[in-house]
């Protein structure tokens, strides 16, 4: 039970953080092809999985199960989002910006992978 309270308050936390802060980033930033917000929110969700993830499983770890479970699995898990990516993505596609949509989706794989192997390695 202890595991479940722990992964739903991180993800209670990532969840707001990921709405105020893709919020933000759509207001401040100039709207792209596609809008930043989810884009930067899904980059920094992924460096930070990749960073909790490094700290976590070479030698000794410097977080326990529980903080992983708490940063990784909750926060990162409910901070990131493919849902609204996807949405965005047929909703760009819909719209008929399709050279957009694609665009979105090989920044948002390539940008995400490249954060997550970044936070891997720095955590290590």
């Amino acid at each position: 039970m202890k595991d479940v309270l722990l992964v739903g308050l991180g993800g209670a936390a990532g969840s707001v953080a990921r709405y105020a802060l893709a919020r933000a980033l759509d207001r401040w930033l100039p709207t792209l092809a596609f809008p930043p917000g989810i884009l930067l929110v899904n980059t920094l969700g992924c460096l930070l999985i990749g960073l909790a993830l490094g700290v976590t499983t070479k030698g000794a770890p410097l977080l326990s199960d529980n903080a992983r479970l708490l940063l990784a699995t909750g926060v990162c898990g409910g901070f990131t989002t493919f849902s609204t990516f996807s949405h965005q993505t047929l909703a760009l596609i819909n719209a008929g910006r399709t050279g957009a949509a694609l665009l979105y989706v090989g920044l948002s794989v390539g940008l995400g992978l490249g954060a997550t192997a970044v936070g891997v390695w720095v955590g290590r």
